[in-house]
């Protein structure tokens, strides 16, 4: 009997999309992330925006493994108490935030392995209570994290990682290259949570991971376009490890 992948939910946004003779509203993930996990020995399981997770996030986190938190349009400021910046992004429906805000704390509560990817890492933040920089040149004074919007070609640069920390031992070294797409960044850093990471370009925040747990991790690069990333593999590899404890 072959041995069963671990499910890895990975939450979708709502956007309107086109395909054959259709242009209709649609829920959507870019192919990368999908085959990164299948590649990794992992089941993917998209998770849609859902009002009733919100109140019971169970519904769904009882049936998997492991959680990724992907990446896509900015969250509503709203949801940490900011007025919108003019350039923020005003794309997906405020359902999407409070849904994965839902999940990861109740997810984190579980023990249940979780990565955030770029938006995926900034609603970590924000469910724990940090904020958001809106327009990240306004603070390092540069676009080089998001030098060509709708691609990662010439998005690489170089990340710092904390010595010993869970982003510098699923990483495999210390000075991590990266692929970077994003106009957003942490600002304060959420409760519970600490930076563990840092572009070398400008020391923004990068990584963040909440200590005592047994795989919360986020990182505002694209491991999921990553040749060489170890970081979804390691996802899984504690997906595996919560799926046979669960199995018990």
């Amino acid at each position: 009997m072959l041995e069963l992948r671990p499910a890895v939910g990975i939450c979708a946004g709502l956007t309107e999309a086109s395909w054959d003779v259709w242009n209709e509203q649609a829920m959507l993930l870019p192919l990368n992330y999908l085959t990164a996990i299948q590649r990794a020995g992992g089941l993917p399981v998209m998770v849609a925006p859902d009002p009733e997770l919100i109140e019971d996030p169970d519904q769904v986190l009882e049936r998997l493994d492991g959680l990724i938190l992907a990446g896509g349009v900015d969250i509503d400021p709203s949801v940490y108490g900011a007025e919108a910046h003019e350039e923020t992004e005003k794309g997906s429906p405020r359902l999407r935030d409070d849904a994965e805000i839902a999940l990861v704390l109740r997810a984190l509560e579980l023990d249940l392995p979780v990565l955030g990817i770029c938006r995926g890492m900034q609603v970590m933040n924000v469910a724990f209570g940090g904020t958001l920089l809106q327009h990240v040149p306004d603070q390092v004074g540069h676009s080089q994290h998001r030098r060509s919007p709708g691609t990662f070609v010439d998005s690489e640069h170089d990340v710092r990682l904390t010595p010993g920390s869970l982003v510098a031992r699923a990483a495999g070294e210390e000075v991590h290259r990266t692929k970077s797409h994003h106009h957003q960044a942490v600002a304060h850093i959420g409760e519970g949570l600490e930076v563990t990471g840092w572009a070398t370009l400008d020391d923004l925040p990068e990584a963040i991971e909440a200590p005592g747990r047994r795989f919360a991790l986020g990182v505002q690069w694209h491991p999921e376009v990553g040749e060489t990333s170890r970081l979804i593999g390691a996802l899984i590899d504690e997906a595996r490890a919560y799926q046979s404890a669960r199995v018990r």
